[in-house]
């Protein structure tokens, strides 16, 4: 995947702008119930391992998703623990980090699982975080390299290559830049192949999720935890997924970069209430890495107990609690068209590029209207494809003032 994003740097800088890629129209506001899936992924890499982390929360979640890179390269280990886990009265999602020619059974068992485990087969975890990889990956690393070592590509392109390393934007090209994006996600090997036997393909992110729906992906799971905004991070997928007639979910991912990863038990139950009350069909925790004497992984009893009193509360309702729906945004904030910005700071990255002139007050808009609206406001964007008149109560734009 990185040497496809290296290629469609290669080609932004160079390619005059056109059309790569048609997305569909949006679909329908859906206003039946949906149903609600809510566990760990298993990051490990034995079926012992993974029967005991599915015996200790079969009674108090519906989902179990093997979220294991060995796992996904070893057929038998695949069968007998999503047979465990079936049995068990789990929903599963598998993960493939691609589709490995070397393993020729990967293709022919997902098709197979669709009729091997019914319904409780949703769908595939295929490839993570390709949004964030775009904006985070040293593409000045790359390109000086190139410029050092006088390849053929900095031979032909030597203007535009040492722009970028100069930190010039003059080749900057939003829309060009969300076209190629879309391109090699939409043409990727293994996503086009699930795609076409009509398998759910599922991948979490913590950027570009408009960009990750137009590229092919179904359901979006926006990664909470980071010490980010969480409203902010909901809105931006919800919105997305609204607008493009598609799902999303949250998954509970790492607070710190070190021991004990995870927030407490605490908060990982407040944050997986809030993606719920705001509409999330999918909610899970990233069980990972596996803590030295813990045979489960990274979460201790305090995000089991945080996990089976939320099943409690909200899932069988046994608690009696009363949850808002916030599911349906009252206002859109929306951004420019293609604008791919991170939005984890005033100077993140657009696409390849630094910020701009407009980063800074579109930054300040987007706080004022988080902190008024919360859960209830959406992050879109201008897009022909998904106009927003009509779907949501207000709407405010990024050029406008409050």
């Amino acid at each position: 995947m990185k040497q496809v994003l290296t290629l469609s740097l290669i080609l932004l800088l160079v390619v005059p702008t056109t059309s790569l890629l048609i997305a569909s129209p949006p679909a329908a506001d859906s206003k039946t119930t949906k149903p609600f899936y809510v566990g760990v992924t298993f990051c490990g890499n034995t079926t012992d391992e993974a029967k005991l982390l599915i015996d200790r929360l079969k009674n108090y979640t519906n989902l179990f998703v093997l979220q294991s890179g060995p796992i996904s390269k070893n057929e038998t280990a695949m069968n007998e623990i999503c047979d465990y886990a079936v049995a068990a009265g789990l929903n599963i999602i598998t993960y493939f980090g691609w589709l490995d020619p070397a393993c020729p059974w990967q293709t022919p068992w997902i098709n197979t699982a669709k009729q091997r485990y019914s319904d409780h087969f949703l769908g595939v975890y295929y490839y993570d975080e390709p949004g964030g990889i775009q904006l985070d990956y040293n593409w000045s690393h790359l390109f000086t390299m190139m410029r050092l070592s006088n390849t053929s590509i900095y031979q032909a392109h030597q203007a535009a290559i040492d722009a970028y390393i100069n930190g010039s934007s003059m080749y900057r090209n939003d829309n060009l830049a969300a076209n190629i994006y879309q391109y090699y996600l939409f043409s990727d090997r293994g996503l086009r192949a699930l795609k076409n036997c009509s398998i759910t393909t599922f991948t979490s992110d913590y950027a570009l999720y408009w960009w990750d729906y137009k590229g092919g992906y179904d359901v979006m799971l926006t990664q909470l935890g980071w010490n980010d905004t969480i409203q902010q991070d909901i809105a931006l997928v919800r919105g997305a997924a609204r607008m493009q007639g598609k799902s999303w979910g949250a998954i509970i991912t790492w607070k710190y970069s070190e021991p004990p990863y995870l927030d407490s038990g605490k908060e990982v139950y407040a944050q997986m209430l809030m993606a719920y009350e705001a509409g999330a069909e999918y909610v899970m925790v990233f069980n990972y890495p596996q803590l030295e004497g813990n045979a489960y992984g990274v979460m201790t009893d305090e995000h089991f107990e945080a996990l089976e009193q939320f099943w409690n509360d909200v899932v069988a309702n046994r608690n009696g609690l009363r949850v808002p729906d916030l599911s349906e945004a009252q206002a859109a904030l929306v951004l420019p068209r293609n604008y791919g910005w991170g939005m984890r700071s005033p100077d993140d990255r657009i696409w390849y590029w630094g910020p701009d002139e407009e980063s800074e007050r579109i930054w300040n808009l987007s706080r004022t209207l988080l902190a008024n609206y919360g859960l209830r406001l959406d992050i879109v964007y201008e897009d022909p494809l998904f106009p927003v008149t009509g779907r949501y109560r207000e709407v405010y734009y990024w050029n406008q003032p409050v």
